[in-house]
């Protein structure tokens, strides 16, 4: 239980950090002023969110909604389920969600405007970053039985350009016109750009190559791509529904390049998911199991 520590810390931070986030939602408190590119920018004016853009600041609180009401239950589920029996599901389970968790912590370390829980931003991140590497390093080490489907490597293929399909649109114009990205508003950069560009989309390919020597590390980070896809998807639909409620017009070109593409990819994460747990194995993790079941006198 004590090695847990960690892991219970992370999930009252993930509870307490998304609560804030949530009990922001307010949309009555907006106020206007001209940003550093000459541009009038609405803020939202609430909460910890307050300084954050009347754009962004839902697509925050939807994040939050997705993080405590899915993300939350299904760590609290996953870390029980591998203290009760720690197997290869249960552990590429919890390193699943503690990516998922990472990505959200880098995201509100570097894109929310800074506020009063910026400390436990930092904290949660510093936890999820040390125990990732410590569980991930773990599962490397085990020799995972996995046969790669054309599914799967279609599957990456297809999830590393969507990304690019995605974002690349939003960058390509600024770069060649020298402007600002249209909507960057009261922020200096895009922390999605980063970490889906510079790390997701290129862990998709990588994770194919490895899984295709039969690397351990391939099905690990495959596990985190599936898990973390099909976290996205519902986290699309949350980000929605609140930026609906608070009456953001949403171009319909980049809800169908953006949200219905990740919910799409969703789906077909989980449907692969589920394969993968049915049919990948450890063999030494199965035989541990089978010897703490029959203890050998």
């Amino acid at each position: 239980m004590k090695k847990k520590i960690p892991e219970i810390l992370i999930i009252l931070l993930l509870i307490i950090v998304s609560l804030c986030g949530i009990l922001s939602m307010d949309f009555s408190n907006s106020c206007s002023y001209i940003n550093q590119y000459g541009d009038e920018v609405k803020l939202f004016g609430s909460g910890i969110y307050k300084d954050d853009s009347y754009f962004k600041a839902p697509i925050f609180i939807g994040t939050d909604l997705c993080i405590l009401f899915f993300v939350v239950p299904l760590f609290v589920i996953s870390l029980i389920k591998d203290l009760r029996n720690s197997i290869e599901n249960t552990q590429l389970r919890l390193v699943s969600i503690e990516a998922i968790s990472l990505y959200y912590a880098v995201s509100l370390c570097i894109g929310v405007k800074y506020n009063r829980i910026f400390i436990l931003y930092v904290i949660l991140f510093s936890l999820l970053f040390f125990t990732l590497i410590k569980r991930m390093r773990n599962l490397s080490r085990n020799n995972y039985s996995f046969e790669m489907k054309k599914s799967d490597a279609v599957f990456l293929i297809f999830s590393g350009i969507s990304l690019c399909v995605a974002w690349w649109p939003d960058i390509i114009p600024t770069i060649l016109k020298g402007t600002s990205l249209k909507l960057i508003e009261n922020y200096t950069t895009e922390p999605t750009y980063v970490l889906d560009l510079g790390i997701i989309s290129p862990l998709c390919f990588i994770s194919l190559v490895l899984m295709k020597k039969k690397d351990s590390l391939g099905l690990v980070l495959y596990a985190i791509l599936l898990q973390s896809i099909i976290v996205v998807a519902v986290m699309m639909i949350t980000q929605s529904a609140v930026q609906f409620a608070s009456g953001a017009q949403i171009p319909l070109p980049a809800l169908i390049s953006k949200s219905v593409i990740f919910i799409i990819l969703g789906l077909f994460a989980a449907v692969l998911d589920r394969r993968r747990s049915n049919s990948s194995r450890i063999p030494g993790m199965l035989m541990q199991s089978a010897e703490q079941q029959f203890p050998v006198e």
